[in-house]
């Protein structure tokens, strides 16, 4: 499976599930996804998504890795707030 997407928030959630994207953008408010390999924003240049799509699918991907903050510890850090802010 390959994202191609406009939208400039799917890009965590691809990194995330190990899968390829592709923006039609030229920038991201997710640069650390471009730096893990996981996404790439490639703005309207056809040439660069048919390549990165024909990889993709072939199975040539970048080593997916995980977001810092989605280490599924969440609760844990929001049970901490909630606790330290009791009266």
């Amino acid at each position: 499976m390959v994202v191609i997407t406009d939208s400039g928030g799917i890009q965590e959630e691809t990194t995330y599930l190990g899968t390829p994207c592709f923006t039609l953008r030229e920038n991201t408010e997710r640069p650390i996804t471009v730096s893990l390999g996981t996404h790439v924003p490639i703005g309207r240049n056809r040439e660069l998504l048919r390549k990165g799509f024909h990889e993709a699918l072939s199975g040539h991907r970048h080593q997916m890795g995980r977001l810092p903050p989605w280490d599924g510890e969440a609760w844990e850090r929001i049970a901490e707030i909630f606790t330290r802010q009791a009266p």
